[in-house]
């Protein structure tokens, strides 16, 4: 829809094919280090600050010389979990939890005769039991070399690791990295930069609009994105080609971006 009515052949703010962000790049080019020196990665964040960017950026990447199997189901015991890790590396598991790690360890010590990086990526990491962690994480003790373990979480992770009792697996992290909010600049450039990448007029969006844009996501990007696209579509209903305040703000208006502080609390009796 947005496509045929703005005259584009590209999606505008396509979260498959984005370019990194500076402190995406840094954490990416980071990571691949961390391949070559059995590393083990903490990379935390809000959500929608770009996480899922550097996951997607490191499946891509010379698929020739890195492996990225990756765990995104992680809220199930490490029964489970081992054989979600089978199905990431892409290979049949039978038998029981020590059959499917000789598995695994065969199937690493395989890529790494064929001069493979190992990069193996748990996202939302922060739902994982800390006990199933820590049994992935000495599995891998197994593993040659070659691999980065990396977990890819919310803030809340780094606090819990932190504790006492799992100084076990803090202390054998090699790099941890947090991305932050954007400042307005910094997500200025980066919506035009979309624009710019699907052929589109920067005047789409009226200053004003752009403004408001910036204001309401915070400096997180998922927020910028769907505010951009959500107007880009109530354009589309209005049948005009320059986003407005009134475009943006019919965005706002519902409710799931609506804030706890704007909704009146209800009026109490007195007694």
């Amino acid at each position: 829809m947005i496509n045929d009515y703005f005259g584009i052949k590209q999606t505008p703010f396509n979260t498959d094919d984005v370019d990194l962000l500076e402190q995406q790049k840094r954490a990416f080019d980071i990571i691949l280090s961390q391949c070559q020196m059995h590393g083990l990665t903490l990379v935390v964040g809000q959500p929608g600050t770009g996480k899922t960017i550097i996951k997607e950026a490191l499946a891509r990447h010379d698929p020739k010389r890195l492996a990225v199997p990756i765990v995104s189901r992680t809220l199930h015991t490490y029964h489970s979990t081992l054989r979600i890790l089978c199905e990431a590396f892409q290979i049949d598991f039978e038998g029981g939890d020590y059959k499917c790690e000789r598995q695994l360890i065969d199937e690493a010590y395989r890529l790494n005769r064929a001069n493979k990086m190992l990069a193996p990526v748990i996202d939302d990491a922060h739902y994982m039991p800390i006990e199933c962690l820590r049994k992935i994480r000495l599995l891998l003790e197994d593993f040659p070399k070659n691999h980065n373990l990396i977990l890819i979480a919310h803030p809340c992770l780094k606090d819990k690791l932190q504790l006492s009792v799992n100084q076990d697996i803090n202390s054998r992290i090699t790099w941890s990295g947090e991305l932050k909010p954007l400042l307005p600049e910094q997500m200025r450039d980066f919506i035009l930069a979309q624009l710019d990448k699907v052929g589109m007029a920067h005047t789409v969006f009226s200053e004003q609009a752009l403004n408001l844009i910036i204001q309401s996501a915070e400096g997180i990007l998922r927020a910028a994105r769907n505010l951009c696209i959500s107007s880009l579509i109530e354009a589309v209903r209005d049948h005009t080609k320059v986003i407005s305040l009134k475009q943006v703000n019919a965005v706002l208006m519902q409710p799931h971006w609506r804030k706890q502080y704007d909704t009146a609390l209800p009026e109490q009796n007195n007694r």
